[in-house]
């Protein structure tokens, strides 16, 4: 890659949410702002490759889509339907590039949060909402998010249009949701970025262990969520999962790249200034809760359990298991039950924990290789280490993330050393 187009790539990295943001605001329409950021972009890698990057790079894009978008809005007729909206109160004698210079020269934090709440709107289905979101929000490529999420190229770009035709064909404007509306429309938002957040962090399938950019993306997006959002205490609570969580990231594989579990992690490696802002957001989230917890602050109090123990052996099981009991009884789910399962296990005892397991629903697990895998590691705790093997065997069989199966084999493999300590 010429270092000219990486420099246009790394900017539009930067100013792609902020563009996007602004020129949904003066369009109304996030689509149409997407593909006006879009052309922005081709130009610049047209002409900076040839003239330099310009000393505001960020804002020769926004003035580049800005002369686009009133270009474009003086040849149709949506042009004076625009104007007036966003002139509605001003003199006609005002010229209209400046009212739609006015239009975007607004403050632009809200505009992204607006983005936001637009691209995650609950009408669009979850696939629709992530793709948009990522397109729209991130500055990912097409190719890029369909590299993430392992699905052709093709089936990302129709994903991301057809969302915004979806948004176009049910007139959902570019706008704050009302006050009735906003716990709704902030739950399919929180959403969406924990779904980003899990996919980036642990991958559910392909090569990589990881996929660094989607949780870092997601990071930056739960941090603007919550700094827009002060009095919603699950924005806090989000917020302070993922930085907690995040901060083990550089530790989660060795320097071979082979995973790396929770319990053998080097803590040193944990990125300290995250935990002082998981622990800080938590904080804020259960003073903006008034006494009450969401399942993300929740699951932020046992991430911070994890994150103040000095080593594994410290860590607080009794805690732990306590809060997982809080959480499958408020916001219960298979996945809540296995991990309540695996946390008892550590605080009573194994046996404890495989009851609990025989309790999980199974059939909704099924194909989820984490649930053999926390038989397995159960039945090793409890020295039953022959069965433990074929519960690794299993989990690998299953996964789809080729990290993941090494890790269920030598899971596997050390398992049976244990079994018959001679090699026999």
């Amino acid at each position: 890659m010429s270092t000219g187009r990486a420099a246009v790539e790394a900017v539009w990295r930067i100013e792609s949410g902020r563009l996007v943001a602004g020129l949904a605001r003066l369009t109304g329409d996030a689509g149409t702002a997407e593909e006006l950021a879009q052309d922005a972009l081709v130009a610049a890698l047209e002409q900076w490759p040839v003239t330099g990057v310009p000393p505001n790079p960020g804002g020769w894009l926004m003035t580049t889509a800005k002369h686009r978008a009133v270009d474009g809005f003086r040849r149709a007729a949506v042009h004076r339907r625009a104007v007036e909206t966003i002139g509605r109160a001003t003199p006609a004698s005002l010229d209209e590039r400046d009212a739609v210079d006015d239009a975007l020269d607004d403050p632009v934090g809200d505009d992204l949060l607006r983005l936001l709440f637009t691209a995650c709107h609950p009408a669009l289905n979850r696939e629709y909402r992530v793709a948009l979101t990522l397109r729209c929000l991130t500055g990912l490529r097409t190719d890029e998010i369909a590299r993430a999420f392992l699905v052709p190229e093709p089936v990302a770009g129709q994903r991301i249009s057809r969302a915004k035709k979806a948004l176009r064909d049910k007139g959902i404007r570019f706008e704050m949701p009302g006050p009735a509306d906003v716990a709704e429309r902030l739950a399919s938002v929180l959403e969406v970025i924990y779904l980003v957040f899990n996919d980036g962090y642990s991958a559910t399938a392909g090569d990589d262990w990881m996929r660094p950019e989607l949780s870092a993306e997601a990071l930056r997006l739960a941090r603007l969520t919550a700094a827009s959002v002060p009095d919603h205490p699950e924005a806090h609570g989000l917020a302070a999962l993922l930085e907690l969580t995040q901060s083990r990231a550089a530790a989660r594989h060795d320097a071979t790249g082979r995973p790396v579990l929770l319990q053998h992690q080097d803590r040193r490696r944990w990125d300290r200034l995250l935990v002082r802002r998981g622990l800080a957001a938590l904080v804020r989230a259960r003073d903006a809760g008034g006494g009450t917890v969401g399942p993300y602050t929740l699951q932020a109090a046992i991430a911070a359990c994890h994150a103040t123990a000095p080593t594994a052996a410290d860590t607080d099981w009794a805690r732990i298991a306590g809060l997982y009991d809080v959480l499958a009884t408020a916001w219960p789910s298979p996945v809540v039950a296995l991990n309540r399962a695996m946390a008892h296990g550590h605080a009573v005892g194994p046996g404890t924990g495989l009851a609990l397991l025989d309790a999980v629903d199974a059939v909704a697990l099924a194909g989820y290789p984490q649930l053999p895998a926390v038989r397995g590691e159960l039945l090793a705790m409890a020295g039953r280490h022959a069965v433990a093997a074929l519960s690794f065997d299993e989990a690998a069989a299953l996964t789809r993330n080729g990290p993941e199966r090494a890790l269920f084999a030598e899971r596997a493999e050390q398992a049976r050393a244990a079994a018959d300590p001679m090699g026999r």
